[in-house]
């Protein structure tokens, strides 16, 4: 592992870039697939490209924030937005599950959201598990050495079989930012769903906190912390309690400041509030050496630092992405729950 405030030199991201044959096949079905979806949507759902901008902004911030745990090549180069990051993907994941979360809202619009949201990760699961075999064993995708030292070495056609984990937690993340943002597109979201309960609210945000920093747990080291803290591997319970009390704060300001305002606003302001908070935490942690990331998230740097604290500017926008995340996956249940007491 190499902390990021030792790494000097601008890095180089280096992956091959020419395309393959079958790469291009590929690229071509999914975005025949993706167009064929999209027609069948504009039957379904009204603003149709706000819903579709939604669930590719989710899919793009989870890419850009867990993108060094692997590699996408031999796309060519007009596949890529940055570094491997290729709008391609990105289009096909958005439409596949915007396409099943309309479907099942439209045939079972009688089950809770709680058993819809189910349904949704039952019919995604297998489908993304069997595309994510697909494309390793295309040459596509490849995964970083950090995640390979952190599987246990099973695998499923070609691919870590943590990947069973990896992809829920993905899908989680997507629908329930989209969802949420649904709620706030659809005039919805400010329902009355009664006075906040706090300990499932806090409950809500340990799980989401706790998911993602296992899935992101080969990227980052937690270092010196004590024994008696760790409860996987490097993942300590002081740093994820640490973050939720910190959501619980920027949610009890924001609830009280910014209680008139309209719900994007009070989404926004509780993303920076959090998240300066949280750039002050993790410059500390990193100066500190709490905190260290692997060579393949370093190598993403491109060198550029923030002002004052010397944050790689990468990790500083990292940050508010994480937060988008996770405080729609929190605002989503607690509307959910609440709305159904």
């Amino acid at each position: 592992m190499i902390s990021p405030l030792q790494f000097l030199p601008l890095a180089e991201f280096v992956f091959e870039r020419q395309a393959t044959l079958p790469i291009v096949l590929f690229e071509i079905f999914v975005l025949v697939g993706a167009a064929f979806g999209c027609w069948i949507l504009s039957k379904l759902v009204d603003k149709l490209w706000l819903r579709l901008l939604i669930t590719g902004a989710a899919v793009f911030i989870f890419e850009l924030f867990t993108g060094p745990m692997w590699v996408n090549e031999r796309m060519g180069p007009w596949a890529y937005l940055y570094l491997d990051l290729s709008w391609i993907l990105t289009l096909g994941w958005s439409v596949l599950i915007l396409g099943v979360v309309t479907l099942v809202d439209t045939f079972l619009p009688r089950r809770s959201q709680t058993q819809r949201f189910f349904t949704y990760l039952a019919i995604l699961l297998p489908v993304i598990v069997v595309l994510e075999i697909t494309v390793v064993n295309l040459g596509l995708r490849s995964y970083s050495p950090e995640v390979l030292n952190s599987t246990c070495g099973v695998i499923l056609i070609g691919a870590p079989i943590e990947i069973l984990f990896y992809v829920p937690v993905f899908i989680s993340l997507i629908i329930t930012f989209y969802k949420y943002w649904s709620f706030v597109l659809d005039g919805t979201v400010d329902q009355s769903t009664g006075p906040r309960n706090w300990l499932r609210s806090v409950a809500i945000a340990l799980v989401g906190v706790f998911l993602f920093e296992l899935m992101i747990e080969p990227m980052i080291e937690n270092r010196n912390l004590p024994s008696w803290s760790y409860v996987f591997n490097d993942i300590s319970i002081l740093l994820t309690g640490s973050w939720v009390l910190l959501l619980a704060f920027g949610a009890v300001v924001v609830e009280r400041v910014f209680a008139g305002f309209p719900a994007p606003l009070r989404f926004i302001a509780a993303v920076l509030l959090v998240g300066f908070v949280a750039l002050v935490v993790e410059s500390w942690m990193t100066l500190n050496g709490f905190r260290v990331y692997g060579p393949s998230m370093v190598a993403c740097f491109t060198g550029f630092r923030t002002p004052i604290t010397g944050l790689p500017s990468e990790i500083a926008f990292a940050i508010p992405c994480y937060l988008s995340l996770i405080i729609a996956f929190i605002r989503f249940w607690e509307i959910v729950w609440g709305r159904r007491n």
